[in-house]
């Protein structure tokens, strides 16, 4: 299976919300479970089926960190001397050349993409047109609403 890159506070995110899983929530679900099985009948019992439910979504949850975790590629981009180019983790300020409008995006792993706060995939058009590229370069992006120019202004690694 091939690796995905992941960033190393995307590592540390997904291992502390699989350590609040395993030692927090996991026996939350447990003891409604036991609490639910006292009160009799458990075909007609909501609470069991609640419970039993969210065990399920619990333990899916689990799986599903563990497996994205043994997967990543966790890169460091502090570590990384600073060169002026474009990769995974660097974080990018962009000017639209047409309207001077300024934007600084994050390039991160797919699972902690977030535009709002800054981080774009790796895999999106705009990273992609700017991954390899260097402080200065004028990239073209292909976005619905048509062509973008962007120069790149600053590459950092924070």
């Amino acid at each position: 299976m091939s690796k995905f890159p992941m960033t190393v506070e995307g590592a540390e995110r997904l291992r502390l919300e699989l350590q609040d899983l395993k030692k927090v929530q996991r026996p939350r679900i447990v003891q409604a479970i036991a609490d639910a099985r006292e009160h009799g009948d458990l075909k007609e019992n909501a609470e069991y089926h609640a419970a039993r439910e969210q065990q399920s979504f619990c333990e899916g949850r689990i799986q599903e960190i563990e497996g994205k975790l043994s997967n990543a590629q966790v890169i460091d981009v502090k570590s990384i001397e600073p060169t002026g180019k474009v990769f995974f983790g660097t974080t990018v300020t962009i000017v639209n050349t047409e309207t001077d409008k300024e934007v600084r995006y994050q390039i991160v792993g797919d699972d902690e993409a977030d535009v709002k706060v800054g981080k774009i995939s790796v895999s999106s058009p705009i990273a992609r047109a700017l991954v390899g590229k260097e402080e200065g370069d004028v990239v073209v992006v292909n976005t619905p609403g048509g062509e973008v120019e962007y120069e790149i202004e600053k590459v950092e690694h924070i």
